[in-house]
C-alpha cells in the first residue's frame, strides 16, 4: 500500500513538473505599440507620475531594455516603424527615409505613394498608398505565412505611413486618419474594396467632435510641472490664433484656423482617438479570438506633433505623456477583458527619440546648431564652380545627402569618384557639417562603431545619395522653436523597449540592443521564420523558457 502511495505521488509530481516546463502557448494577440518620438528618459523623468496601470503595469510585469538604440542614419518616422518589424535597417529594407530623393524617377517621393491603388472610405487621393516600397518582409509578413495566410494582421494608426509600413504586404487592412473637413478613417484599395461595416460604423459615430469642441488644459495643476519649463518661452511653437503658446488652449476657435480636424493630431486626445479605433478593430475583427495568432500594429503619432511644436522640455509634452499613460492603462485593460490576460503578447517602443530645442540648449551655452539648405547648397555649387568649372553637377542635396548629376559629370569627361570626393573633403568646411564621406567609402570600407557604423547601416547602394553628410550634434534644419530628429547621436537613437505579457519575463536589462533585435525576438517567441532581410538578434533573457 505504502508502495503505491509513493508511486501515485510519484507520478503526480513528475506530471506537474512536466507541465510547469512546457513551453507557453503561443499568444493569440500580438499588439505592437510605437510611439513616435518617445525618448527613453520620459518613462524615467516622469515616472513618479505615471499611474499603475499604464506604463508602470508593463515595466513591473514586463520586461525592459534601458540601453535600447537605434543602429542607423536617418531616425525618421517611416524609417523607424519598417526597422522595428523587418529587424533590419535601411541598407536591407529599402526605407531610406519619409520622403527621399529617387535618382531613377528625378524627383522626390514619398515612402507609401501608389498610384496603383485608390482611397477607400471617402473620395481624397489620401489613400492611393501601399508597401511596395518596403522590400524585405515584416513579422507581420512572417506570422502569416506560418499561418498559411491565416490569421488577421491590421495596422492602425493617425499617420498613414505608421501603419501601412509595420503591417507589411500581406496585411489584412491598414487604417490611418483622414482630418481637415473629412474626419475619417480611410484604407488603400491595395487591402480591400470596400470599408468593413466595423469602421463605416466608426465614421458615423465619430467622436472627434467631442475631442475637439473643448479646451486643451493640463490634467493636473500647472504649478505641479516641474519637470517642464515655464509655460511661456520663446522655445516653443503656437498654433495659429495663438499669440503665446500657453495654456489654456480653446480647441474649439483654434481649429478653425489649424486644419480643422487635423488639430485632433497635434493634441493628446488624437492618441485618444486613434485608440478608441484601435478598440473598436479588436472587436469588429474579433482579434484574439480564434485558435491563430492575430496581430495588431499600432501607433500613437500624436506625441510626434506635439514634440514637433514644443520641444522635449515642454509642458506640453509632459501633459501629452501623462494623459497617453491614461490611454494605455484603459487599452490594456480592455485587452484583458476581450482578450485575456494571458492571451496576449505585446511590445511598446519608439520610432526614433528628439533632440532639445537647440535653441534652449544655445540658451544654456551648450553646443546646438541650425542649418540651412540653402546655405550648404550655395556652398556646394561654388565648390563644383571652383574645382570643375560647373555649377551643374549637382542634381539634389536633401536628407543630409548629394546626389551629383551623373550624366553631367560623363559629360564633362569627369570621374564621378573625384567630383565626390573633393566635395566629402570640401563639405566639412561648411560650418554645421561635421562629417562626410562617400558612397564609395560605404561601399568599400566596414565602420564596426560608432555613428559611421550607423551611416552606413542607414545607407542603401541602389536608393542613397553620392556623398552623405552628418551635421554636428543638436544641429537642426528648421526655426528656432520646438524639436525635430533624425541624426544618430543618442539623443534621436535610445529609445524604449518594454514586452509584455504571454512568453516573456520580468525584469530588466541594461545591455545594449538594437531596434531591430524586436522582430527576430517575436518571431522566436511565435517560432516562426524571421523577416528575411533581418540581421538583429534574439533577446533571449526577455522570454520564458
Amino acid at each position: 500500500m505504502k508502495f503505491k502511495l509513493f508511486l501515485f505521488f510519484l507520478l503526480t509530481f513528475l506530471i506537474v513538473a512536466c507541465c510547469k516546463n512546457e513551453a507557453p502557448k503561443k499568444p493569440k494577440l500580438v499588439v505592437g505599440i510605437v510611439i513616435d518620438q518617445m525618448r527613453y528618459d520620459y518613462l524615467t523623468r516622469y515616472a513618479d507620475r505615471y499611474g499603475k496601470n499604464g506604463f508602470n503595469r508593463i515595466l513591473k510585469g514586463g520586461f525592459s531594455l534601458e540601453n535600447a538604440h537605434y543602429n542607423y542614419i536617418p531616425t525618421y518616422t517611416a524609417v523607424g516603424h519598417s526597422s522595428i518589424y523587418t529587424g533590419t535597417t535601411p541598407s536591407e529594407h529599402g526605407i531610406i527615409s519619409n520622403n527621399w530623393y529617387d535618382k531613377f524617377l528625378k524627383k522626390s517621393i514619398y515612402c507609401v505613394d501608389d498610384n496603383n491603388y485608390i482611397t477607400i472610405g471617402n473620395n481624397t487621393k489620401n489613400g492611393k498608398k501601399s508597401p511596395k516600397r518596403l522590400l524585405t518582409t515584416a513579422i507581420t509578413d512572417q506570422l502569416h505565412l506560418a499561418q498559411n495566410m491565416k490569421g488577421k494582421t491590421i495596422g492602425i494608426s493617425i499617420k498613414d505611413r505608421s501603419a501601412i509600413l509595420p503591417a507589411g504586404h500581406t496585411a489584412n487592412a491598414a487604417y490611418w486618419y483622414d482630418g481637415g473637413n473629412i474626419n475619417t478613417w480611410i484604407t488603400s484599395s491595395f487591402y480591400m474594396d470596400k470599408l468593413p461595416k466595423w469602421v463605416e460604423g466608426f465614421n458615423k459615430k465619430n467622436n472627434a467632435d467631442d475631442y475637439l469642441n473643448t479646451t486643451w488644459e493640463t490634467l493636473y495643476d500647472i504649478k505641479t510641472y516641474s519637470k517642464s519649463r515655464d509655460d511661456n518661452n520663446v522655445f516653443e511653437g503656437k498654433f495659429t490664433g495663438q499669440k503665446s503658446p500657453i495654456f489654456p488652449k480653446d480647441l474649439k476657435v483654434l481649429r478653425t484656423k489649424n486644419g480643422n480636424f487635423n488639430l485632433l493630431k497635434s493634441v493628446p486626445a488624437g492618441n485618444t482617438f486613434t485608440a478608441d479605433f484601435a478598440k473598436a478593430a479588436i472587436i469588429g475583427e474579433n482579434l484574439g479570438k480564434s485558435d491563430l495568432t492575430d496581430f495588431l500594429a499600432l501607433s500613437f503619432s500624436s506625441t510626434d506633433y506635439i514634440g514637433h511644436k514644443y520641444g522635449v522640455s515642454a509642458i506640453e509634452t509632459e501633459d501629452t505623456y501623462l494623459r497617453l499613460d491614461r490611454d494605455l492603462a484603459d487599452l490594456f485593460s480592455f485587452l484583458d477583458k476581450e482578450v485575456g490576460k494571458d492571451n496576449y503578447t505585446l511590445f511598446l517602443t519608439a520610432d526614433h527619440a528628439a533632440v532639445h530645442v537647440p535653441a534652449y540648449l544655445q540658451s544654456l551655452k551648450v553646443p546646438a546648431h541650425y542649418l540651412k539648405t540653402k546655405e550648404i547648397r550655395d556652398f556646394l555649387l561654388k565648390t563644383t564652380k571652383k574645382y570643375f568649372n560647373s555649377t551643374e553637377l549637382i542634381e539634389n542635396v536633401s536628407n543630409y545627402q548629394i546626389f551629383l548629376n551623373k550624366e553631367k559629370v560623363e559629360f564633362l569627361g569627369l570621374d564621378i569618384n573625384t567630383v565626390a570626393q573633393k566635395l566629402a573633403d570640401e563639405v566639412v568646411n561648411f560650418s554645421e557639417i561635421y562629417k562626410a564621406v562617400t558612397a564609395r567609402t560605404m561601399q568599400t570600407t566596414n565602420f564596426t562603431t560608432g555613428i559611421l557604423n550607423s551611416l552606413q547601416n542607414g545607407y542603401n547602394q541602389k536608393f542613397s545619395g553620392d556623398v552623405l553628410m552628418i551635421p554636428y550634434p543638436a544641429t537642426l534644419m528648421r526655426g528656432r522653436t520646438g524639436t525635430s530628429h533624425g541624426s544618430g547621436y543618442s539623443y534621436d537613437t535610445h529609445v524604449p523597449i518594454i514586452f509584455y505579457g504571454n512568453g516573456i519575463k520580468k525584469g530588466s536589462s541594461t545591455k545594449r540592443y538594437n531596434i531591430t533585435d524586436i522582430a527576430p525576438t517575436i518571431s522566436n517567441l511565435l517560432q516562426i521564420e524571421a523577416p528575411n532581410g533581418t540581421n538583429g538578434i534574439i533577446i533571449d533573457e526577455v522570454l520564458k523558457r
